[in-house]
Order: structure tokens, then sequence, then C-alpha cells
């Protein structure tokens, strides 16, 4: 009786000496994985901020070579109107938001409104 006792005490201590392995490896190969995502996506970070640059750039170019001149607030409250329109608010509710008249408003998203309205009548013209 007490030999099977040792026995399987022994067993129990071998088993278990196992299983520790097998975790820390365990452990290992999941800390690779996460390594490998981090870098994955910091590469992705990194290439969206190249992106952002190049879009910037490009922006600031196009604003030269059309001989625009906008205050960083003008730019940035321009671009607050087109988001406001493009998620289909309406014109009364942008210039309530922006607390500016709807004719500026108006003025602002008229090269949009146009190309919009122009796309619509080509769309309905197919039919």
């Amino acid at each position: 009786m007490v030999w099977t006792l040792a026995i399987l005490f022994a067993v129990s201590v071998v088993l278990l000496i196992i299983s520790i392995f097998k975790t820390r490896n365990r452990a290992k190969e999941e800390q690779q994985e996460l390594e490998t995502v981090h870098l994955a996506l910091m590469d992705e970070i990194n290439h969206l901020k190249d992106a952002i640059q190049t879009l910037e750039l490009e922006m600031e170019i196009l604003e030269k070579e059309a001989g625009i001149q906008l205050s960083a607030f003008d730019k940035q409250f321009r671009l607050e109107v087109l988001d406001l329109y493009k998620r289909n608010y309406s014109i009364e509710s942008i210039a309530g938001k922006k607390q500016v008249t709807q004719a500026e408003i108006e003025e602002i998203l008229a090269p949009f409104m146009a190309a919009k309205n122009e796309r619509s009548k080509v769309a309905g013209g197919n039919e």
C-alpha cells in the first residue's frame, strides 16, 4: 500500500512538472503571437500616419495652386460642416449647430450640393 501511494505521488509530481513545462511553452507561444500582432498593428499605424501626411501635403499643394488662403479655424469649420452634411444633416440643423446663417452653410456646401444633384440626375437618367 505504501509503495502504491509512493508511486502515485511520484507520477503526480512528474505530471505536474510536465504540465508546468507545457504551460511555459504555451505562454511563450502566446507572447510571440502577441508581439507579432503588436508589430503588425504598429506597422499599420505608421502606414496610416504616412498616408495622412501625404494627404495633408497634397491638400496644401492644391490650396496653393488654387490660391485659397484659409485659416486653421476656417478649415476646421468647413470640415465640420461638410462632415455634418455628408451624415445627412439638414442645412437648417447644421446652421443651428454652428450658429451661423443658412446662407453661409449653403455657400460652403454649394460645390458639394451641385455634385450630389448631378449624380442623382445621372442615376435617374439611366433608368
